[in-house]
């Protein structure tokens, strides 16, 4: 057998390096709109759970634990095969259909309900994660600088604002980085509801080609390199709290 027999070069038709590129393409722009709902969330439950309102810490506490302690898949297939049978007909005809955004020369088609689910169960679960980071970031503040801040007069948003939030991002952004690459490995998951994303596509490869191993060994060296690159920017860019804090 010779060597390009060996690594079947016929999945590097045009056609099939396509789907590639595409799925991972898809794969990015999934994970970068659930990194920012999720922590834009995360965040927001984070401050919920220190509020006074024992009722409104018990509703946090109760939505972060069914989202950490339950699968991710059966989330997924949840919100894919679950809400879909609870919405009315001519709304399920609508999301599925095409349809255009339009703003001027900018025009942005809609995502299929497929790419809607996925989205949704991977922001709760992601932000259940990220919920737990912050509000650890927010107890490493000191008591006094909050305390200092209750005696000049700020209210108590403006000093989650502008004292603890800022110093509980640097706190967390490690563990925060972590959550962010796991998302890029969990939108994997979504090729189980048909989500067009990098593994999907390899899968699709595979299945034309019978090239099993290239077909998956690309899809692993694409997610590797994603996450590297989103690592080796996350080190470089990385905060840090100001002197004497």
């Amino acid at each position: 057998m010779t060597p390009p027999e060996w690594l079947g070069y016929g999945w590097l038709a045009p056609h099939f390096v396509g789907w590639m590129v595409k799925g991972a393409l898809l794969t990015v722009w999934l994970a970068l709109l659930v990194c920012l709902a999720a922590t834009v969330l995360g965040v927001l439950l984070a401050a919920a759970h220190e509020a006074r309102w024992r009722l409104l810490r018990w509703g946090v506490q109760a939505v972060v634990a069914l989202h950490r302690n339950t699968p991710l898949l059966v989330q997924l297939l949840l919100w894919y095969f679950g809400v879909a049978s609870l919405l009315p007909l001519p709304w399920m005809q609508w999301l599925n259909a095409p349809h255009e955004l339009n703003w001027g020369v900018l025009r942005l088609g809609w995502p299929s309900f497929e790419f809607l689910a996925a989205f949704v169960a991977l922001t709760l679960y992601s932000a259940a994660f990220i919920t737990g980071e912050v509000r650890a970031g927010m107890r490493g503040v000191a008591a006094g600088q909050v305390a200092a801040a209750l005696a000049l007069g700020m209210r108590r948003w403006q000093v989650l604002r502008h004292i603890v939030l800022p110093q509980a991002w640097c706190l967390a952004y490690r563990p925060l980085l972590g959550q962010y690459l796991a998302v890029i490995k969990n939108t994997s998951l979504t090729m189980a509801i048909g989500v067009a994303e990098l593994s999907y596509a390899s899968r699709q490869v595979e299945t034309e080609t019978l090239l099993t191993f290239q077909a998956f060994a690309v899809a692993t060296l694409l997610y590797l390199l994603l996450v590297l690159g989103v690592q080796l920017a996350g080190w470089y860019w990385r905060p840090t709290l100001p002197e004497g804090r």
